[in-house]
């Protein structure tokens, strides 16, 4: 995705102590033509795995998650952070810490959409350290749905989540990779 990377190292924004800001374009504001550019190329990696839906974290990951979901013709949840009262009968609950907000974060899904008979490809914007897919996957494990695969649009290598979530046997694909950030540098590949 030429078109990512580009706008990664044109507007993205080193803030220091491995946080990348691509608020312009994914996580604020979102180019909308890249979004589904981003969701149609995570469809073709993962259009033979047999999802039956997309799963993602509130709020950054609705976007790729829902174009890629589109893509595929399938429904998309994304895992809730605060209960509303509309959540009503069982609901899993995982804790991830969030690197950006410096706390942890609770997320939460209905049974009501998530059962064994789903499999579930989990979608999120970026994959850093892994805790907040690692969370997702658990919550799908609760379920005992299963887990087809693993999709972002941004990896940070150099946090390791892709070695802390090979365990669960699933196929990874990232869109764009930095492999290093150090003062104004960032290095994609």
């Amino acid at each position: 995705m030429e078109k990512l990377k580009e706008l990664i190292m044109t507007k993205g924004q080193n803030l220091g102590g491995g946080i990348l800001k691509v608020d312009g374009f994914i996580n604020h504001q979102i180019d909308t033509t890249l979004m589904f550019d981003v969701g149609q190329e995570l469809a073709k990696r993962f259009k033979d795995t047999g999802a039956t839906k997309v799963i993602t974290a509130e709020i950054s990951g609705i976007g790729p998650a829902l174009t890629t979901g589109y893509a595929l013709g399938i429904p998309v949840i994304y895992a809730r952070k605060v209960r509303p009262v509309t959540m009503t009968g069982k609901v899993y609950v995982e804790v991830a810490p969030s690197h950006t907000k410096g706390s942890d974060a609770f997320l939460m899904v209905s049974s009501e959409f998530i059962n064994e008979d789903a499999k579930l490809l989990i979608i999120d914007d970026f994959l850093a350290s892994g805790s907040t897919i690692g969370a997702l996957a658990r919550l799908i494990e609760h379920a005992n749905a299963s887990l087809v695969g693993i999709g972002a649009v941004i990896e940070k290598s150099f946090e390791g989540g892709r070695e802390s979530l090979k365990n669960l046997g699933v196929p990874i694909a990232t869109l764009a990779v930095i492999s290093k950030m150090t003062d104004d540098l960032i290095e994609v590949e």
